[in-house]
C-alpha cells in the first residue's frame, strides 16, 4: 500500500484538478491511502467533500515557500501522515510542498505537468528540478519536450515519464438525452467546449461561422463554456451577422449530453498540454477537426480519427468541417475510429494503472 499526498491548490476547476480528483480517488478505492492539500475555496475541495479522503489547506502563493510557518504546517502533516509520495500541480506547490515534503523525507516528490509550455531555466528552477523534485509525470510527448526547450539539463530523462489524461467511460450511456434536438435533421450541428480565453481559439469558430453562412450551408454552431472573453465573444458573433447561427449554451456541467447533440466537434486552440475535450469528443463518436499544435497530433490520428489543419488557418478549419459536413459516410466512420482510438489509449483506467505501476517502482 502507497501512502500518497495529492498536493493542488489551485482554486478554478481545470484539467489538472480533474486528474488529481479521479486519479487519487481511484487510489484510494484501491486501498492506498490518500490525502489530499486544497485550496480552501477550491471545486476540487467541494468534490472531495463527498469521499472519505482526509483533505487538508494551506494559502498557498508564488512566495509561500518563503514562509517558514506554512512550510512546517506542511511538513508537519506529511511526517504524521506517513506519507511516502506527493503528487504536486502548480509551480507554486513545488517550492512550498515539495521543499517541505523533502525535509519532512519523503520519497517521492513527483510534479506532474500539464502545461505544455517551456520551463524558464532560472537558478530557482534548476534547483527545484535538480535537488527537490525526483520524478516528472508529464500528459504528453509534447509537453515532456517542453521541460527540456530551454535547458537540456533541467533534469535527467530517466526521471520524466510520460502518463495521458483519461476518461470514464463506465458511465456513458447510448442513451444519454441529447442537449441540442434538431427541428431540422438536415442542419449539421458543430460543437466547441472550452474556457473562453485567448488561447482557445474561439474568435475562429465565429470567423468559421461567417464563412459557412455565406457559402448557405445548413449548420449551427454551439460554443459552449465561460471566461472572460465571453461578452467579446458574442458581439463578435452580432458584428459578423451570424448570432443567429451561433449559441453560447454557457457552463455544460453533462458533457456527453452537449456532445451527442453535435455532429462535428472544432477545436481551434493554439496549444494544450492534453485536450481533454477532444477525447470527450471522440468516445462520443464525433470527427475531430483542430489545429496542428502540440499534443493534438497524439490525440487525433490525421485523416482517420479527424483533420489536422494548419495553426491559426480559419480557411483549412472551414474547408475540413465543410467536407464532413458533406459527407455523412467520412463523419461516421472517422467518430467510429475515434472512439476506437480513446477506448485503447485515453480511459481513466489506463492512466491509474500507469500511475500505480510508477509508485510501485519508483
Amino acid at each position: 500500500m502507497e501512502r500518497i499526498c495529492f498536493y493542488n491548490s489551485n482554486k478554478a476547476w481545470g484539467g489538472g484538478e480533474k486528474w488529481h480528483f479521479e486519479v487519487g480517488l481511484r487510489l484510494h478505492n484501491r486501498g492506498h491511502h490518500v490525502i489530499f492539500f486544497t485550496n480552501n475555496e477550491s471545486v476540487l475541495k467541494e468534490k472531495l467533500e463527498n469521499t472519505s479522503i482526509p483533505v487538508y489547506s494551506v494559502k498557498t502563493s508564488n512566495l509561500s515557500f518563503l514562509n517558514i510557518l506554512k512550510s512546517n504546517k506542511v511538513k508537519h502533516i506529511l511526517k504524521k501522515e506517513n506519507i511516502n509520495s506527493i503528487i504536486l500541480n502548480l509551480s507554486s506547490d513545488v517550492k512550498l510542498a515539495g521543499m517541505a515534503a523533502r525535509n519532512a523525507g519523503v520519497k517521492n516528490i513527483i510534479y506532474r505537468r500539464g502545461l505544455a509550455k517551456p520551463i524558464k531555466s532560472t537558478f530557482l528552477n534548476r534547483y527545484l528540478f535538480n535537488k527537490v523534485i525526483t520524478h516528472v509525470i508529464c500528459n504528453s510527448r509534447e509537453t515532456r519536450r517542453t521541460i527540456f526547450q530551454n535547458n537540456p539539463d533541467m533534469v535527467p530523462a530517466e526521471k520524466v515519464s510520460i502518463i495521458y489524461n483519461g476518461i470514464d467511460t463506465s458511465k456513458m450511456k447510448e442513451d444519454t438525452p441529447e442537449m441540442f434536438t434538431k427541428t431540422d435533421k438536415e442542419t449539421i450541428h458543430i460543437g466547441n467546449l472550452g474556457r473562453m480565453v485567448g488561447q482557445k481559439g474561439q474568435r475562429h469558430l465565429i470567423e468559421m461561422a461567417a464563412m459557412m453562412d455565406k457559402e448557405g450551408m445548413n449548420f449551427h454552431m454551439f460554443i459552449g463554456g465561460i471566461g472572460p472573453m465571453e461578452r467579446e465573444l458574442k458581439n463578435y458573433a452580432v458584428q459578423l451577422k451570424v448570432s443567429d447561427k451561433v449559441t453560447f449554451p454557457g457552463f455544460i456541467s453533462d458533457v456527453n449530453s452537449f456532445m451527442q447533440g453535435l455532429d462535428i466537434f472544432v477545436l481551434p486552440s493554439y496549444w494544450e498540454g492534453f485536450g481533454y475535450v477532444l477525447v470527450e469528443a471522440m468516445v462520443n463518436a464525433l470527427p475531430v477537426v483542430a489545429f496542428d499544435i502540440t499534443s493534438n497530433p497524439e490525440i487525433i490520428e490525421d485523416l482517420q480519427t479527424g483533420f489536422l489543419c494548419k495553426a491559426g488557418d480559419t480557411n483549412e478549419l472551414m474547408k475540413k468541417t465543410n467536407l464532413l459536413i458533406h459527407k455523412p459516410e467520412l463523419r461516421n466512420a472517422m467518430g467510429k475510429a475515434g472512439k476506437e482510438r480513446v477506448l485503447s489509449l485515453f480511459t481513466i483506467e489506463k492512466t491509474v494503472d500507469e500511475t500505480e505501476n510508477l509508485l510501485a517502482t519508483l
